[in-house]
């Protein structure tokens, strides 16, 4: 083996040990990896906080389908997607749809957040996290990030990239979980 092809797998080697570390870091430091957050099975606990400053959950979401955008003010494929996230916004809430916006910006960009949410017509909940737990429960590797959680919290559907119309997996999805029959209250 030629010593330019040694060098550089000593190089990807090196990438990886250092993204392992970071990785078990961001996970506490305890060597504790997440679990996969796969298709098909419940949703990790994630809470959050509104821009006023409320506690929120997706546990409190049980029984909506919702839609979890993970994006950022500087990202502009965030801003790409943003009108068509508003539209199905609009066009599915009355189905029982919750599209949720979290924010991973930085601590103290809460009137940046709403500036972007103001010049781009966003109407659905904002959520912040700029400690971006969002990420390392649901292993998101850049932004946006979209998960579509079904009903009773299963994990339906999961992209890394913008969404658009175009995505006709997830269009099919999403119409498929919120015709899904609702369940039933423990009255």
């Amino acid at each position: 083996m030629s010593r330019v092809r040694a060098g550089a797998r000593i190089a990807v080697l090196a990438v990886l040990a250092a993204l392992a570390a970071s990785l078990v870091s961001a996970c506490g430091g305890d060597g504790a990896v997440p679990a996969a957050v796969a298709v098909g099975s419940p949703v990790p606990a994630y809470r959050a906080t509104t821009l006023d400053g409320d506690s929120v959950s997706l546990a409190a979401l049980e029984g909506k389908v919702v839609l979890l955008n993970v994006w950022a003010t500087w990202c502009h494929p965030c801003r790409d997607e943003v009108p068509f996230l508003q539209d199905v916004h609009e066009r599915y809430a009355a189905r029982g749809l919750e599209l949720v916006g979290v924010s991973v910006d930085a601590s103290g960009e809460e009137p940046a957040i709403r500036d972007f949410a103001r010049r781009y017509g966003m109407t659905y909940p904002i959520w912040r996290d700029p400690g971006e737990r969002v990420s390392t429960t649901f292993l998101v590797i850049g932004v946006p990030a979209s998960f579509v959680v079904g009903r009773d919290g299963t994990l339906l559907w999961r992209k890394t990239g913008p969404v658009s119309e175009s995505d006709t997996a997830f269009v099919r999805i999403l119409e498929a979980a919120l015709a899904a029959t609702p369940p039933a209250s423990g009255d």
